[in-house]
């Protein structure tokens, strides 16, 4: 049986925390996907935006961010009364805005993976969290990152927003040590590096404090 990161506890979240959370994220439209959620997120729980993600692709064209760069008044409207997302006339706006930011930095930059991974050195930056009690809620790099985002235009990018984006997409592994996908990852990263594991992985992670995954929810000073 696995040991999870312990916010792991629906089926949903179990999924989510298996197959996506802290997994490397280089393609610019799921990029710009979890960009969008994680605003839409403020305020609410992750599992509440996690449940309505397929209404999020359908209503929002599946994230493609040219058709919501062009979103007129009349579709503003449809979204506002669209019962299967978050009906939040300001964050509506801020997905259209940011979607017009988003097209400026591939211009820029050819693609947004080339942007965004830069803010790690283009590599997931692997954290040892014993426990999710230590998970704060922003780091250097999730101020830097939301403070250059502002300034080129985007809207929901918060430090605290952008630290929980950088969790979702790989930027940065906050599983705790003993959840099995920190190892996994780890060692998918040493794979591409071809560097040697911790020796407290290789030995099966029992060295460390039996309280790893303990704690509530993921991101962001357990946010979610």
């Amino acid at each position: 049986m696995h040991t999870r990161c312990s916010w792991a506890t629906s089926e949903l979240m179990i999924r989510y925390h298996d197959e996506e959370w802290g997994v490397p994220v280089h393609d610019d439209r799921l990029l710009f996907e979890f960009l969008i959620l994680e605003g839409a997120q403020a305020g609410l729980s992750w599992s509440t935006i996690l449940s309505k993600r397929d209404n999020y692709r359908a209503a929002f064209d599946q994230f493609d961010a040219e058709a919501m760069a062009h979103y007129s008044q009349r579709k503003v409207r449809q979204l506002l009364g669209n019962p299967g997302i978050v009906r939040n006339r300001l964050k509506i706006a801020a997905a259209i805005q940011n979607a017009k930011a988003f097209l400026a930095i591939q211009r820029e930059f050819e693609t947004f993976n080339a942007y965004i991974w830069r803010f790690v050195d283009g590599q997931p930056k692997v954290n040892a969290r014993r426990s999710f009690r230590t998970l704060p809620a922003r780091t250097r790099e999730s101020d830097t990152l939301s403070k250059d985002l502002q300034k080129r235009g985007f809207k929901f990018v918060g430090s605290t927003i952008c630290y929980a984006f950088m969790q979702a997409v790989g930027m940065v592994n906050d599983h705790t040590v003993q959840c099995f996908r920190y190892g996994e990852l780890l060692r998918e990263k040493r794979r591409r590096q071809g560097r040697q594991l911790p020796s407290f992985i290789t030995r099966g992670r029992t060295s460390m404090p039996r309280n790893s995954c303990s704690s509530a929810s993921p991101s962001a000073a357990a946010r979610r």
